[in-house]
């Protein structure tokens, strides 16, 4: 692939993925979906540029997300989680042992969502107290439960890119030329 297609494509995923970030002020459970559907589209650059280029995009989308997304914790989700695993994923997967793998894995989503927590109230200044209800502590609810959504999420990437690989590719290169 030329340079210039390279550039093209990594601009036009990162404008796809900063206007998924804008779109998480308008719908309400846009705070965790519209990062996740933003992270995944770095897999095409991985994919058909190289990781590099995929750094770089995501390192870009995240800045943008910080300067211009209404929905700061939004920004913070895609930065400290959801942009950059779908990227290292495949690094992680090269490991033999899918049982290490899996250990690696979790490990990174729940210090990464711990970091979220404690940067969210330092930094963003979101209320401690608006984390309980009813007595109940929302943030280890969320965890235990964003551990089952992280479980079904890389289920997600790997059949998506399997059927990038398989059936998407081919068509998308024939219609570009790239």
């Amino acid at each position: 692939m030329k340079t210039p297609v390279k550039v093209a494509l990594g601009g036009a995923v990162a404008a796809l993925s900063l206007v998924l970030m804008f779109m998480t002020a308008l719908i309400p459970f846009g705070t965790f979906a519209f990062p996740t559907f933003a992270g995944m589209l770095l897999t095409v650059i991985v994919i058909e540029i190289n990781f590099g280029y995929a750094v770089a995009v995501y390192a870009a989308t995240a800045l943008l997300s910080f300067l211009l997304v209404p929905d700061k914790e939004a920004a913070l989700i895609y930065t400290i989680f959801l942009g950059f695993y779908p990227i290292i994923k495949g690094l992680i997967e090269r490991i033999k042992s899918k049982v290490f793998q899996y250990v690696i894995k979790f490990a990174l989503f729940n210090g990464c969502m711990i970091a979220e927590f404690f940067i969210a109230v330092k930094l963003l200044s979101i209320p401690e107290d608006s984390y309980y209800l009813f007595g109940l502590n929302l943030p280890i609810i969320f965890l235990l439960l964003g551990n089952v959504f992280f479980f079904i999420y890389d289920i997600c990437i790997t059949r998506l890119v399997t059927i990038y690989l398989l059936k998407w590719r081919d068509k998308l290169n024939k219609n570009t030329k790239l």
